[in-house]
């Protein structure tokens, strides 16, 4: 069954972006040594991509090359995408994608982007993995890695690795409800 997994970076205080939705803060950061764990070796072994209509519009807005020509793209948003930059496809019920995820039989699903959509699967408890890269910036503010919605959870962490300049590898595990 394929894994539904997290692959964020956040600042030391929790957040994934500026208020303004700013990311300049982390392309600070684009020549760290991840090693293993670097990207380009994460991206290799997804199949589908899931991002909700936010972090897509920033995808879509930034003059870069779609970057999601061997993935199956998924959109999350309820409005239509006139000129989608790249192949996608579009789904407003979270619920039958949850459902349509865990039918897949091969490939990891990477939960690209912002806390909310991730925040979302791990209410309906449908995230396997995440990997957080915690990065040495304070932000003052922002998007948070994790909104707050009152959900609870524990986690069981994997490992936890110091990487290149001062970023900390975090890896965690959520145990699906029975």
């Amino acid at each position: 069954m394929a894994r539904i997994l997290g692959y964020i970076a956040s600042s030391l205080d929790g957040f994934v972006a500026t208020d303004d939705d700013s990311l300049e803060w982390l392309f600070r950061y684009n020549d760290m040594d991840l090693g293993e764990h670097d990207y380009t070796l994460f991206i290799k072994r997804i199949r589908t991509v899931v991002m909700g209509r936010r972090t897509y519009d920033f995808i879509a807005n930034d003059p870069a090359p779609w970057s999601y020509g061997d993935q199956r793209v998924l959109v999350v948003t309820s409005r239509p995408i006139d000129r989608p930059k790249g192949q996608l496809e579009v789904r407003s019920d979270v619920d039958a994608l949850i459902a349509e995820l865990r039918a897949l039989k091969d490939g990891d699903i990477w939960m690209l982007g912002g806390g909310q959509l991730q925040m979302t699967f791990l209410e309906k408890g449908a995230l396997d993995e995440i990997e957080i890269y915690v990065i040495p910036e304070l932000l003052g503010g922002g998007r948070p890695l994790f909104p707050a919605t009152g959900h609870r959870g524990s986690p069981t962490l994997i490992s936890a690795q110091p990487l290149d300049r001062g970023c900390v590898r975090l890896h965690y595990r959520f145990d699906r409800p029975e």
